[in-house]
């Protein structure tokens, strides 16, 4: 017994060596990666003086940020607004806990899930910790003492409450099918058979728009709107506090981009191989599906960068009508049409 619990709280610890560093590595270079292909799609050249074609760009970027001067206005609330940007980021950490990243592997002889917690209620887990990310940034508004800054944080506060109805009910078909709240079981779920963005393709549309929102992202940008706020919620923070913001945007992409590789993309299943033809390679099979869940990641990220520079800023009447009369009935109608197919597939199984 004590074996067991030594095994296991040495490969809890190490699975989050490990998704904490992944977290991090992806979310450096994720700002690298905006700038390259921004400057693709602009026909530009991008960072390519640091490193080899600049890939050494974000850890320039990131000893910049250490290095800086660390100002604290006279006049912010210094207890919260040194406290936001913590807020902000520990809860997209925190979500990475309960996503299973690929199959159970065989370590020592005994199994190991690649999740650092597989939850029976790991979308409830989700959805509540992710939901205190806001707070981060209205305390972040309200503490700068700052125009601009209050009405980032007040804007993020309203498309908060907006968004997370209908990312929540987006989801409910796919739970209804899985007949089960654990993330590990809506993979297997879809393991050989239809992905979910196939068989829910109303709440799969949902939950990506509502993700853009969630994560603040063009064109739901609206906390921050250069162009109107001057850097919105954080606008009065600098050094590593203003690199914490940023830290956190991109780690609650990456967050969203898995949560969408898990719910709707089959999450590690590959498409057009079984996974008994998978079952002989052991550990191996577990490596191939963790690859394939990060690239399904990491392409849904590519997708927000795309996106950031293709669509241009919603105003804030087109965000909140978008919210509560289109996204807002669409989930209900999923949830009905969802609910129909079951009892017709249940009645004609009889």
């Amino acid at each position: 017994m004590r074996e067991d619990l030594l095994f296991d709280a040495a490969a809890a610890l190490v699975k989050i060596l490990i998704v904490v560093n992944i977290a991090l590595v992806i979310g450096a270079y994720m700002s690298l990666v905006e700038r390259k292909v921004s400057a693709w799609m602009q026909d530009r050249i991008g960072p390519n003086r640091v490193g080899p074609v600049g890939l050494l760009q974000p850890i320039a970027d990131g000893l910049k940020f250490m290095f800086k001067e660390d100002v604290v206005p006279g006049h912010v609330n210094r207890v919260l607004y040194i406290l936001a940007p913590a807020i902000v980021l520990v809860p997209a950490f925190l979500v990475l806990a309960v996503i299973p990243f690929g199959p159970p592997m065989q370590v020592l002889g005994r199994p190991v899930q690649l999740a650092i917690a597989d939850l029976d209620i790991g979308i409830l887990f989700v959805f509540a910790i992710s939901s205190l990310g806001v707070y981060g940034i209205v305390f972040a508004g309200w503490a700068s003492n700052s125009k601009y800054a209050m009405l980032g944080g007040v804007r993020s506060s309203a498309q908060m409450i907006s968004y997370e109805v209908s990312l929540g009910l987006s989801v409910v078909g796919v739970f209804m099918a899985t007949q089960s709240l654990r993330l590990t079981d809506v993979v297997n779920h879809q393991a050989d058979g239809t992905w979910n963005c196939f068989a829910q393709p109303i709440g799969f549309l949902v939950f990506v728009v509502c993700a853009f929102a969630e994560t603040n992202r063009l064109p739901f940008d609206l906390p921050e709107a250069e162009t109107e706020l001057v850097a919105g919620y954080h606008t009065e923070y600098s050094s590593m506090k203003f690199a914490m913001f940023f830290l956190a945007e991109y780690t609650s992409m990456f967050v969203f981009s898995s949560l969408v590789a898990v719910l709707f993309l089959g999450g590690w299943d590959l498409p057009f191989v079984s996974q008994a033809a998978l079952a002989p390679l052991g550990n191996w099979a577990a490596l191939i599906g963790f690859g394939a869940f990060m690239l399904k990641a990491l392409a849904f990220m590519f997708f927000y960068v795309w996106v950031r520079w293709t669509i241009p800023r919603f105003r804030y009447d087109q965000v909140m009508t978008l919210g509560w009369k289109v996204l807002l009935p669409l989930t209900l109608v999923n949830i009905v049409i969802t609910g129909a197919w079951q009892l017709l597939a249940k009645a004609g199984g009889r």
